[in-house]
């Protein structure tokens, strides 16, 4: 269902607010306070990323979890051939349409094509919320259909940042449960990569969680517990 201020009135939104209409791309505060509510999902740290939760990793991460340290990547890894401010954008709207219909897997016996439909229309609703005139719905809508297309450098950077991501993710979960072993999340991520950062950082990545799973067959050595390779947290 469309979001529209009328029903937002019994959730306690002030009536003499609603009326207003927000024209000429300027910012509206009641559509912004109906959107950032509607965000609830994606921040509370209930709402837990479905493939982990689905192999049973203790306490994951949440869907905000994810963006946020997408947007750190993109901070800190893009390079000055990217808009670096265009990637922190995207990579905090790529999953936005998650706060209507989840996060939809695999797992979840969704087709491809349903999954695109069910979330355009929730980035449709998300529009509505904001006020489709505004420059934040048309921001949020062109950042979300640019990502999903892989339209530009910084989609495809954006989109290797989203797999890194998750690797990594699976790495740190391997450390901290013995035995847990996440190779279906590396392996869904083989040959997928489009940038050479991505290719890079997720060489990094397994490099180290080989030397992890080395060391741990092998069994401890005399200086188990310093070194470089301690201090570096492999």
């Amino acid at each position: 269902m469309l979001y529209s201020p009328v029903a937002l009135l019994g959730q306690g939104f002030v009536v003499g607010t609603l009326a207003r209409s927000c024209t000429g791309g300027l910012p509206c505060i009641t559509h912004n306070v109906i959107f950032l509510r509607r965000l609830g999902p994606v921040l509370d740290v209930t709402t837990k990323r479905t493939g982990w939760v689905i192999r049973g990793v203790p306490a994951p991460e949440s869907i905000a979890d994810h963006m946020y340290r997408m947007g750190m990547m993109s901070l800190v890894a893009s390079g000055s051939e990217l808009d670096q401010a265009r990637c922190v954008k995207m990579s905090i709207v790529h999953d936005v349409a998650e706060a209507i219909v989840g996060d939809i897997t695999p797992h979840c016996k969704v087709s491809p094509e349903e999954k695109k439909r069910l979330e355009a229309d929730a980035v449709a609703q998300i529009q509505s919320m904001l006020g489709p005139d505004t420059r934040a719905a048309q921001e949020v809508s062109e950042l979300w259909r640019e990502y999903e297309a892989a339209a530009s450098p910084e989609a495809q950077f954006v989109k290797d940042m989203d797999k890194i991501e998750m690797i990594l993710q699976a790495y740190e979960y391997e450390g901290l449960q013995q035995g847990l072993n996440l190779q279906e999340f590396y392996d869904g991520t083989t040959g997928r990569f489009k940038t050479e950062a991505g290719k890079a950082l997720a060489a990094e990545v397994l490099a180290r969680r080989q030397v992890r799973r080395a060391s741990a067959v092998e069994g401890p050595g005399p200086a188990a517990s310093s070194g470089p390779a301690a201090a570096s947290g492999l």
